[in-house]
């Protein structure tokens, strides 16, 4: 009779997949964008992919070598976050830069804060902010073999100069921008395999997406082609679907994640229309990850049986 009590801390339930199981899923499911982007920009991309997954892994690897720490590789996370950022660079980016930004994201954003689950913000965002502010043009987006490069502009481009982008080039990927981020029918694709998964939840891409396309609805006169050409163009999918549902650095509640995804839908939007860079995606999940444990507190679930302060 004594062994019918276990006593032990929470959680007491426990799913059945792993975290490697999780992230070899979002990889599944970022390989249609990969694939995408490697068809439409060309075998470099495919190696600014390997440049960026081989050294976030190496970088890992040899943080926890140096520092005598279980090897931690193996859960997939450092492929992940090299994938990611590969996805969020332009394929002309210097190698070199590629590296450092993998490096970036790895050791100082990930490694220094205690490894996987530990870390305050997403690491690919992050190392993509960093990216852009110490070199500058690394995001500066190229264009399909198809477009003049001359004379071609970005879709966002287009759209603060009021000229609106055709939406099956969106949808398809004929126009420019970052590898992973043009092709809007591959993002949807993994986006679906995700939810079908239930890896993510719809509260914070729903919301992200419905709060961009709302701003831009109102700011463009309510015109339902422009604003759905804003919510297609730049890195709002791949942002709202693959970086902003990061388990570590959302929240936990759907309230919660609501209130995250319209959070960075504004800022997103308050950037694309009046702020000096083009894109805001990345800065918008980065604040959002700052803010992310004050809105937890905020909409955290009262304890049964707790104190109601």
């Amino acid at each position: 009779m004594e062994n019918l009590l276990h006593i032990s801390v929470s959680p007491h339930i426990h799913g059945t997949k792993s975290t490697r199981g999780f992230m070899f899923d979002v990889i599944l499911a970022l390989l249609p964008a990969a694939i995408a982007g490697t068809v439409i920009f060309g075998a470099k991309a495919l190696l600014v992919i390997a440049v960026c997954v081989g050294t976030c892994v190496v970088s890992e690897f040899l943080f926890n070598l140096i520092l005598k720490q279980k090897q931690t590789i193996s859960d997939l996370s450092a492929v992940v976050t090299g994938l990611l950022l590969a996805l969020n660079l332009s394929v002309n980016v210097p190698l070199w830069q590629a590296i450092v930004g993998s490096v970036f994201a790895i050791i100082i954003v990930k490694c220094f804060f205690g490894g996987l689950g530990c870390n305050v913000v997403n690491p690919a965002i992050t190392a993509r902010v960093f990216m852009l502010i110490a070199f500058g043009s690394m995001t500066a987006s190229a264009f399909p073999k198809a477009l003049d490069t001359v004379a071609g502009a970005t879709p966002l481009a287009e759209l603060a100069a009021g000229t609106v982008p055709s939406l099956k080039d969106l949808f398809l990927g004929n126009v420019g921008g970052t590898i992973g981020e043009t092709c809007s029918l591959a993002l949807l694709i993994g986006a679906a395999y995700l939810l079908i998964k239930k890896v993510i939840s719809w509260h914070i891409p729903v919301s992200f997406i419905a709060t961009v396309f709302i701003f831009a609805l109102c700011v463009e006169g309510f015109d339902f082609t422009t604003a759905l050409a804003w919510v297609l163009s730049g890195g709002l999918l791949i942002g709202a679907f693959f970086m902003a549902t990061d388990y570590v650095t959302s929240p936990t509640t759907p309230l919660g994640s609501i209130i995250f995804g319209i959070g960075a839908g504004l800022i997103t939007s308050l950037i694309r229309f009046w702020g000096v860079y083009p894109e805001g995606v990345s800065f918008a999940i980065l604040l959002m990850n700052i803010l992310n444990p004050f809105i937890d507190k905020l909409t955290a679930r009262k304890v049964f049986g707790g104190n109601a302060k």
